[in-house]
């Protein structure tokens, strides 16, 4: 027999986040997430995407054993933003056992019905920045640390409940060139010329947020307003992100697009593919695990880059802005050594985006997707 508890504990709140990487200790493939961010991603204190979604989580025990785990989530900003009465599923893992997936869903599901909502979704998190998407496809390519990773039994799981597809995601591999391509260079030039726009680098947070203040935030917030399940970010939102992120970027892969008044008009990152190291120390930064990743983000010479984001203002679209972030980002990825460029997901609708990569050697390797069902 399968009992669902709510967590109420700190304790229980540990025992939450590691059951995955309990489950996936055997699985070379799986990428732990760092353990004190996603403690904090669960402090209303710490994480401001709690101001606007209410969430609860749960453990599902059979006798004192811990098979499996779930989130519900209620992001009423996004509700109301897309017209919906959804309630989300996140941080949903499980052993392969339908009694407990149906369990564990049932849970969520009768949870949102009493709050109004009336669909089911997921997996998803609280925001775009949280882990989006079932893996259906590409799991013998290791996870990178922005992208989930799960056992193929999962979607069997999934489907059985009922649950639809709503939205997929494709990660890409792209092999980088030696150089700029010409026509590409020239058609870079021409785009700033004809746009008024210029590449904008600066070298570190400091001087990005003393140039900018939280601009880079909000031109992802308006880049990003119609994509799947899209939150406007708070203010406060804004600056947790900035303030998470920054201090692990490596500024030469960071570039930012500016106009004559000098306003971010887009903007493209990347950073070191950090996921071994995190496998090492199993997403914990003692004893030792500080070394491994520190190791990772501050190397000279990689063989794998995450690409991250690309975002332009909306007013700017359309006018080819996108071209100048791999232009001006593919000497530093050679000057490192880089042989593979991963993307983090991109929904598969995306095309302009897509077309970023697939102008160059690459293959579609991986597929994520969000599920919908009516409660």
């Amino acid at each position: 027999m399968v009992e669902v508890r709510q967590i109420q504990t700190k304790r229980e709140l540990k025992q939450f986040i590691q059951f995955a990487n309990d489950l996936y200790a055997d699985c070379p493939y799986y990428c732990p997430p760092l353990f004190f961010d996603e403690m904090n991603c669960f402090d209303a204190e710490k994480n401001p995407a709690l101001e606007v979604c209410e969430h609860q989580l749960w453990l599902a025990y059979r006798g004192n054993e811990i098979v499996g785990r779930i989130a519900g989530i209620i992001n009423r900003k996004a509700n109301e933003k897309w017209n919906v009465k959804k309630v989300r599923f996140g941080w949903f893992d499980f052993i392969d056992d339908p009694e407990v997936s149906k369990a564990l869903l049932d849970t969520v599901a009768a949870w949102g019905k009493e709050r109004g909502m009336d669909e089911l979704n997921g997996p998803v998190g609280f925001t775009d920045f949280d882990h989006e998407g079932l893996l259906i496809d590409g799991y013998d390519y290791p996870a990178v640390m922005a992208s989930l990773y799960n056992y193929p039994y999962y979607v069997q799981h999934l489907e059985a409940y009922g649950l639809t597809k709503e939205a997929d995601w494709i990660e890409i591999r792209v092999t980088p060139p030696a150089e700029v391509p010409e026509r590409l260079a020239r058609m870079t030039e021409i785009i700033k010329e004809r746009s008024h726009v210029h590449i904008d680098k600066v070298k570190d947070a400091k001087e990005l947020v003393r140039k900018y203040g939280i601009e880079y935030m909000d031109v992802i917030d308006t880049a990003y307003q119609k994509l799947y399940n899209f939150q406007p970010m708070t203010v406060k939102q804004k600056n947790y992100y900035k303030d998470m992120y920054f201090p692990l970027l490596n500024f030469d892969f960071v570039t930012l697009v500016a106009n004559e008044q000098n306003e971010i008009v887009g903007v493209g990152l990347g950073m070191p593919d950090i996921s071994d190291a995190l496998r090492k120390c199993g997403g914990k930064l003692l004893p030792f695990g500080w070394y491994h990743l520190l190791k990772a983000l501050k190397a000279k010479k990689m063989e794998s880059f995450s690409f991250l984001l690309i975002a332009v203002r909306p007013d700017y679209q359309d006018k080819g802005i996108n071209a100048l972030f791999i232009v001006d980002q593919i000497p530093y990825i050679n000057r490192y050594g880089i042989k593979r460029l991963e993307t983090t997901s991109i929904l598969e609708t995306n095309t302009k985006n897509i077309a970023n990569f697939t102008q160059f050697e690459y293959i579609i390797h991986k597929r994520h997707r969000a599920y919908i069902k009516a409660i």
